[in-house]
């Protein structure tokens, strides 16, 4: 099995446009599921303590690292991506492991 791990920091905002960007990513990512060939978990966190500096994690398994290269390319994980993710976030970090 393969992790997929990513945090990102959102962009400077308001508060209630912050909670509305950390929902539709929820949303928009979790719905993925049975979506992408490979794809079996997948878990979006929202609601970090004070003492976190990232705002938003995802944690997402697939059978193999060839399942997560296609998950990288599938057509409804970019528009996720490019639609809740990509345009609100400033810092995007990833780790990749077999597990």
């Amino acid at each position: 099995m393969v992790r997929h791990i990513i945090l990102w920091k959102l962009k400077d905002m308001p508060e209630a446009e912050k909670a509305t960007v950390k929902a539709n990513i929820k949303s928009g990512l979790e719905g993925l599921m049975g979506t992408i060939p490979g794809l079996t978990a997948i878990s979006v966190k929202t609601n970090g303590l004070a003492s976190s500096n990232a705002d938003v994690m995802l944690d997402s398994a697939f059978t193999d690292e060839a399942a997560l290269k296609g998950y990288a390319v599938h057509p409804a994980h970019v528009k996720v991506a490019d639609t809740y993710v990509r345009p609100f976030t400033e810092i995007r970090l990833c780790l990749d492991f077999e597990d």
